[in-house]
């Protein structure tokens, strides 16, 4: 019996050498493994323009093969690389297996170092995939809904002008807790608390948790801690009119929508996860301690039974 053919996208940021590099390299240990690399009509552009011995055996995504045939995408960049990636195949049941190629890489399986062994493992389909939540967002102007998107690290709504605060009212599940000047506000998933919301004095929550986090930015009030609510809640802020002042609402720092004065931006938890590849079973703690390295000299370990 004939095998289906397996496609594999390959995403990366082939604007940098060191990505081209790991992309060239990829495409032609998938080709010698008898699989078929992907990659959108741009990246294949630029892989074949580097090494030209690959034409003839690249497909590109959204016109030689759809997104629905795709068994595993492989990343090959930094956690901003990983969230266009996550973009790119919305909606559909795609594990996204990272090779970090950037800096502290959160969302990465592996590092640059274990690229071989990492597509090695991929071919022979030895991965866990975990989930992890996702966030809807929608805003309203007089209760009409005018934009939808989404996010895996975070919604944020900031001041659109250098030179003045905004002003909003903070909701959850449908109350209002408080109002305030601030330069913004972050709401955000489990993955996203090691990303802005953790430059903003968010707490850090395990990805296992799902949850959501709002954690303001620079407010002038007594009341304006982080705060982490359960998943199936609701948060909302509103940019007050009485301000006028405008704010832009951005998902991932890829999305943004300008919002008017008295927009009402809602967040909840997205039914849709995102899919991730992992190729080891370390806890949590480590990859903290690994990425921001954490000093833990002095640590003996547990006595006994805890």
């Amino acid at each position: 019996m004939t095998q289906a053919p397996r496609h594999i996208l390959i995403i990366a940021h082939t604007g940098r050498d060191d990505s081209l590099e790991a992309a060239v390299t990829v495409a032609g240990q998938l080709i010698a493994a008898g699989a078929i690399p992907v990659l959108a009509a741009n990246e294949r552009d630029d892989v074949l323009a580097s090494w030209p011995d690959l034409d003839g055996n690249l497909e590109i995504l959204g016109d030689t093969v759809q997104a629905a045939d795709i068994e595993l995408a492989i990343v090959l960049g930094g956690d901003g690389t990983i969230l266009r990636a996550a973009e790119l195949v919305r909606g559909h049941p795609i594990p996204l297996l990272g090779i970090n190629l950037g800096h502290v890489g959160f969302l990465a399986e592996s590092e640059r170092d274990d690229l071989g062994a990492a597509v090695h493992r991929a071919l022979r389909r030895d991965y866990a995939v975990e989930e992890r939540m996702t966030l809807s967002v929608r805003v309203k102007v007089f209760n009409e809904v005018v934009y939808e998107s989404w996010a895996l690290n975070e919604v944020t709504v900031e001041k659109a002008s250098r030179e003045r605060m905004i002003e909003v009212v903070v909701e959850v599940d449908g109350r209002p807790l408080s109002s305030f000047g601030c330069d913004g506000v972050v709401m955000s998933t489990p993955t996203g608390s090691t990303a802005y919301a953790f430059s903003a004095g968010g707490p850090i929550v395990w990805p296992t948790l799902d949850a959501l986090m709002l954690v303001p930015l620079s407010a002038h009030a007594l009341f304006a801690r982080p705060l982490v609510v359960a998943p199936d809640s609701s948060l909302a802020v509103e940019v007050l009119a009485r301000t006028g002042v405008s704010a832009v609402l951005c998902a991932d720092g890829r999305r943004t929508f300008d919002l008017p004065p008295g927009a009402r931006v809602i967040v909840r938890r997205s039914p849709v996860p995102v899919r991730l590849a992992r190729l080891h079973s370390g806890v949590f703690t480590d990859r903290l301690v690994n990425k921001f390295n954490l000093p833990v000299t002095g640590w003996r370990g547990p006595v006994g039974r805890e």
